[in-house]
């Protein structure tokens, strides 16, 4: 055997071990310590007000008497979402996103203001992968996107054909709801809200393999790629939410932090500008990733309630 042959066997092994290793990291449903130290996650000093009223929405979701939906997903797994009816029927449904790692109650202060302000019914699943929902893996938003479809129908059958729905993510649940925005949705469907969502898990992980490793895409994301497809169905190429957004029919509002730097701000052009939607765009000063509400609340809620009432009625 030639010193050749060994090395390319070397380098064979050495990718496949890298490929292993990339897809528990980023894809398994596993703990992700990477996210506890990084320094792209890291809450804001400026942001310590906004922390304290994180906490106090949390407090208001504990004291909620939740209503638990369960379904099964198209691919047979048990998924659990948390339901929130308005003490006055308005005919309006909220269906919250959370993001990476997170769950349901990730989104109490999302949440609060769709209950609290608006009157909306409230529906917030756990993704996939994530709180108390099944799967052994993380979609990113992909094959989420058929479960949110499933969860449209729930909320049409419980509340009728003429209830009107927001779709509201953030993070991955911003693609979450883009990455659902191009499938073919019900007319109940009214408007979608993305915040710091990513143009697409590749781009994402590329990315993110730059910035945390110094590596190239090519070939890990490659091969790593080829397990998701294996062991979670999807390439990483294909889902896309600026593939779907191109798609959409239904108004979308993007937000994003001026100051993400874990899901860069360029992202939210990219989808903006292919969104052939009625659209609008709304990039917060000094917003880290996923600090869009806490940053100013009040402009938020201002800039998301005018939005969805111009299709909202």
């Amino acid at each position: 055997m030639t010193y050749a042959i060994v090395a390319i066997i070397v380098l064979l092994f050495i990718i496949t071990v890298a490929s292993f290793y990339f897809y528990h990291m980023a894809v398994a449903r596993a703990a992700k310590h990477f996210m506890i130290d990084n320094p792209d996650l890291q809450a804001r000093e400026q942001l310590e007000e906004a922390r304290e009223a994180m906490n106090a929405d949390q407090d208001w979701w504990r004291q909620q008497s939740f209503e638990p939906w369960e379904m099964t997903s198209t691919d047979g797994l048990r998924l659990r979402a948390y339901y929130l009816a308005a003490p006055v029927d308005s005919g309006k449904t909220a269906i919250l996103a959370h993001g990476y790692t997170g769950n349901a109650m990730g989104m109490s202060s999302y949440a609060r203001m769709y209950y609290e302000r608006l009157g909306y019914h409230v529906l917030v699943p756990d993704a996939r992968g994530h709180g108390q929902s099944e799967g052994s893996y993380i979609g990113f938003g992909w094959p989420e996107r058929k479960d949110y479809l499933q969860w449209i129908q729930r909320a049409i059958e419980v509340h009728g054909q003429n209830t009107q729905i927001i779709l509201h993510g953030v993070s991955m649940g911003g693609a979450t709801v883009m990455m659902t925005s191009g499938e073919n949705l019900p007319a109940n469907v009214k408007a979608v809200v993305e915040d710091c969502g990513y143009t697409s898990v590749k781009d994402e992980l590329s990315f993110q393999l730059k910035r945390m490793y110094r590596l190239p895409r090519f070939p890990l994301l490659h091969t790593t790629s080829l397990l998701a497809k294996l062991r979670a169905g999807y390439f990483f190429g294909e889902a896309s939410a600026l593939r779907q957004v191109k798609k959409s029919q239904i108004p979308t509002l993007f937000i994003h932090g001026a100051d993400d730097s874990f899901v860069p701000t360029d992202m939210v052009h990219s989808v903006y500008e292919h969104s052939p939607v009625e659209k609008e765009l709304y990039i917060v000063p000094g917003a880290g990733h996923a600090e869009a509400y806490q940053a100013d609340p009040e402009k938020y809620e201002h800039v998301v309630t005018q939005f969805i009432e111009r299709f909202v009625k």
